[in-house]
């Protein structure tokens, strides 16, 4: 059984993001966490039933991570206009800013292991920015939040290649402010 969240297991999940943002998730081995880590492979399987269960945790510890940057900057803003434009700028930027964000964005797609947890990651997305589209006024509103977060997506690719891309992000902007 799993030990609980503490200082080991948080070392081994910010050793992840490391580890993932230099070889990528195919090439993350238990082996090589440990090791940026400075622990003892044991110390890996008192926290982690596997390599599976690690990587469910560390995709949810860097999207929550996310989360709660972006929710912060559009805190205390009213559904509409200005909290989806803060929304959008603020995962872009925590996007360029947070380690892991190729493999954990990108590669988590194709991870077999991922699979599930980046459906639901997307629809909770879709969930937090349903309120913004209906206060602008899309009806049906769900298939615009689809299509927004595939959208923002892209753009993150496009940034974490090229860097920063305000033509696009101004784009964006346009078509779902109309």
């Amino acid at each position: 059984m799993a030990r609980p969240a503490g200082p080991g297991r948080e070392a081994l999940l910010r050793a992840g993001l490391e580890v993932a943002d230099a070889r990528g998730l195919s090439r993350m081995s238990v082996n090589a966490v440990v090791d940026a880590a400075g622990m003892a492979k044991g110390s890996f399987y008192q926290h982690f039933k596997d390599r599976r269960g690690y990587l469910v945790a560390l995709h949810r510890r860097y999207h929550g991570g996310l989360e709660e940057r972006v929710l912060a900057d559009v805190d205390g803003l009213a559904a509409g206009r200005e909290r989806l434009v803060a929304g959008v700028h603020g995962y872009l930027d925590a996007g360029l800013a947070t380690t892991g964000t190729r493999a954990l964005l990108v590669q988590a797609r194709t991870d077999p292991d991922l699979f599930e947890e980046t459906r639901a990651r997307n629809a909770r997305t879709r969930a937090l920015v349903l309120p913004e589209l209906v206060a602008l006024g899309w009806d049906p509103a769900e298939p615009m939040a689809h299509l927004l977060v595939a959208m923002v997506f892209d753009i993150t690719l496009e940034e974490l290649v090229g860097g920063r891309r305000d033509d696009l992000r101004e784009a964006l902007l346009r078509l779902f402010l109309r």
